[in-house]
C-alpha cells in the first residue's frame, strides 16, 4: 500500500496522487487537516522484528503498518492551520496533533518500504555548512562562503569580493525559507545587527540558474532565466521576469546530482545549480522536500509520474 500525506489538494501531494490514479496504482491518502480523527499506534510487541501498529482515521478503514510499502509525505506545522493556532499551547488538540505528526515521522523513518524522505536525509538542509561539506566531496563547486554574526569579519568579507569587482548576496543559514538578497550600502550600515543571528554571505556567482530534480535514478534539469537575484521572488520585482525551460545536463554533472542524492539519502532531491561562463558547475544547496510542481507545471516534464512510479517500484 502506498500513502500520501499532507493537504491532499497542495500541488506536489495532488499532483502524485493524479499520476497514481492515471497509472491504475491503488493508494490510501493522509488528510492532514482531518488532524482531530487521526491517530497512529505501534505494537511495542511486534513479530519477529517486523513494525506493526495501526493508522486510524474516523470513518475510514484502519491502515495496518505493516502493509504499507512507499510513502510520501509533506505534513505541516500547526501555523499552517489557524484554528489550531487559535488554541493555547497545552491544548489536548494542539498536543495530539503534535503527537501524530511526531509519530508519522517516526513511522516514515523506520517504514521497510519506500520513503520520499526520511529525516535522517532531511536534516542535512538544517546546517548549510554541513551539506556544501558534502556537496564539495560530490565533485561540484560550491559558492566563496562566510557564515559568521560578527560584524567586523562581515564587513572585511564583502569589501574584499568589492576588490576582485564581485557582488555578495546573503541568505539564511538554516532550511528556514529566506528570500536571497544583494548586499548594498544600507545593508552594510546595519551588520550590527549579527549579533543577534548568524547569516550566510556569498560571492554572486555569475552565469544560469538549474534546478534539478532527482527521482531515484531519473533525472529531470530545468533551466531558469531570470531578471532577479532571486528568482523565486523575481516576478515581484518591476518589470521582473522568470522563465523556465526543460533542460539537458551533461552527463557527468548528471551522474554527480544522482550520487549527490544518494549520499544525502534523499531519493526525491531538489538540487540547485548555476552553470558559470567558463563552464563550471556550482551547487548552491539541496532542498530535501522540493516543490517540484513549480516546475513541472512550466515545463511539461514528469516528475509526478516518475515519484509514482518510483513509490510503486515500477
Amino acid at each position: 500500500m502506498i500513502l500520501l500525506a499532507g493537504l491532499p489538494d497542495e500541488p506536489p501531494i495532488a499532483r502524485v496522487a493524479t499520476a497514481l490514479e492515471d497509472l491504475g496504482i491503488d493508494y490510501r491518502m493522509i488528510d492532514q487537516r482531518q488532524y482531530a480523527d487521526l491517530q497512529i499506534s505501534f505494537d511495542p510487541a511486534g513479530f519477529q522484528g517486523v513494525l506493526q501498529g495501526h493508522l486510524y482515521c474516523k470513518g475510514e478503514q484502519d491502515i495496518t503498518l505493516e502493509d504499507v510499502t512507499a510513502i510520501y509525505y509533506r505534513l505541516h506545522s500547526e501555523e499552517s492551520f489557524p484554528d489550531l493556532c487559535k488554541l493555547k499551547q497545552e491544548d489536548l488538540m494542539r498536543v495530539r496533533f503534535r503527537r501524530f505528526v511526531t509519530l508519522f515521522t517516526v513511522f516514515a523513518d523506520i517504514c521497510s518500504g519506500r520513503v520520499l524522505n526520511r529525516t535522517p536525509g532531511m536534516g542535512t538542509n538544517n546546517s548549510k555548512p554541513f551539506q556544501a561539506q558534502i556537496i564539495k566531496r560530490c565533485g561540484f563547486d560550491i559558492p566563496r562562503t562566510l557564515i559568521t554574526n560578527v560584524p567586523d569579519r562581515a564587513r572585511k568579507f564583502v569589501i574584499e569580493a568589492e576588490e576582485r569587482k564581485q557582488e555578495v548576496i546573503f541568505k539564511s543559514v538554516s532550511s528556514v525559507r529566506s528570500i536571497v538578497r544583494t548586499m548594498t550600502a544600507k545593508d552594510l550600515t546595519r551588520l550590527d545587527q549579527l549579533r543577534i543571528c548568524p547569516v550566510q554571505f556569498q560571492e554572486r556567482v555569475e552565469g544560469y540558474d538549474v534546478r534539478v530534480h532527482v527521482v531515484g535514478e531519473k533525472i529531470f534539469a530545468t533551466r531558469i532565466n531570470t531578471t532577479g537575484v532571486d528568482y523565486r521572488y523575481a516576478n515581484r520585482e518591476k518589470d521582473g521576469s522568470t522563465v523556465l525551460e526543460p533542460f539537458e545536463l551533461p552527463t557527468h554533472i548528471a551522474a554527480q546530482a544522482i550520487k549527490l542524492s544518494q549520499i544525502l539519502e534523499l531519493p526525491l532531491a531538489g538540487i540547485d545549480l548555476r552553470r558559470t561562463p567558463n563552464g563550471n558547475w556550482v551547487c548552491f544547496e539541496v532542498n530535501p522536500s522540493p516543490a517540484y510542481s513549480y516546475y513541472e507545471a512550466n515545463t511539461g516534464q514528469p516528475i509526478s509520474i516518475a515519484i509514482a512510479q518510483y513509490l510503486a517500484d515500477v
